[in-house]
């Protein structure tokens, strides 16, 4: 069974692409480059939808620019459950993913990203790093919310996280992490 591919459609002669890295329209509340979208579900929708199915994969066939989006997500939202524990409440949770979205991290194409065979970024143009590095900053932020309202939501309470999206902090897509 093949993996499961975005279903966004990215054109690179009209779409915002910085490299083969597509900056999609985004519903956010975060300041950031993103368009907003004219739609109710987004890549990040689309990134919460397929993680735990794709988590399963180790290998995984680039089809269009948008699939890469969806892969540094499904990287993302497992380096955010990787830092939630079974007993973090929800308002801990907002304080750790807050400052796992906002921490430094490496850019694709940049030394010690771990798939830069997969981005081809143009690191030498300032202008387009500094951008697709606000991108995905806001991209960061805003996933790691949503993430929040949907391991938190299956609990009656919302005091502890679902045991259920926990148990993929093991599973490594693609046998990589941020």
């Amino acid at each position: 069974m093949p993996a499961y591919h975005s279903t966004f459609p990215v054109d690179p002669n009209t779409d915002r692409m910085v490299g083969n890295f597509a900056l999609l329209p985004l519903n956010t509340k975060f300041r950031g480059p993103a368009y907003p979208s004219n739609s109710d579900y987004d890549i990040i929708d689309e990134c919460l939808d397929l993680f735990r199915a794709n988590s399963f994969f180790k290998n995984f066939e680039i089809k269009s620019p948008a699939d890469r989006v969806l892969i540094y997500g499904i990287l993302f939202i497992n380096d955010c459950l990787a830092h939630l524990k079974i007993t973090t409440s929800f308002n801990e949770a907002v304080k750790v993913l807050t400052n796992v979205a906002l921490d430094n991290f490496t850019l694709p194409g940049t030394p010690g990203f771990p798939l830069n065979n997969v981005y081809q970024v143009p690191v030498q143009d300032h202008n387009s790093m500094d951008l697709l590095k606000t991108y995905i900053q806001q991209f960061r932020q805003e996933l790691a919310m949503r993430l929040l309202e949907r391991v938190y939501s299956s609990t009656d309470s919302k005091e502890y996280p679902s045991k259920f999206w926990l148990a993929f902090t093991r599973r490594r897509f693609m046998n990589k992490s941020l």
